[in-house]
């Protein structure tokens, strides 16, 4: 699967930027104010994030193969 440099670039901030950030936002303000569920929400982000990082290498993997075929 082969990403838009835009969507590449979106992604890559999310991944490695929102959701990371707002993982500890809503771990450290759980924690805090003691609502239910905080850790299951943590642990859901990380994973997602993991999830969404796996796709953006194979995706780069896949266009880097392609432009040194090309080349």
């Amino acid at each position: 699967m082969k990403f838009s440099n835009k969507t590449y670039d979106v992604m890559k901030w999310i991944v490695v930027t929102v959701l990371p950030a707002l993982s500890v936002l809503i771990g450290g303000l759980g924690k805090a104010y003691g609502w239910d569920g905080t850790d299951l929400t943590v642990i859901t982000l990380n994973a997602i994030a993991v999830f969404l990082g796996s796709i953006m290498h194979i995706s780069s993997a896949s266009y880097n193969k392609n432009e040194e075929d090309e080349v």
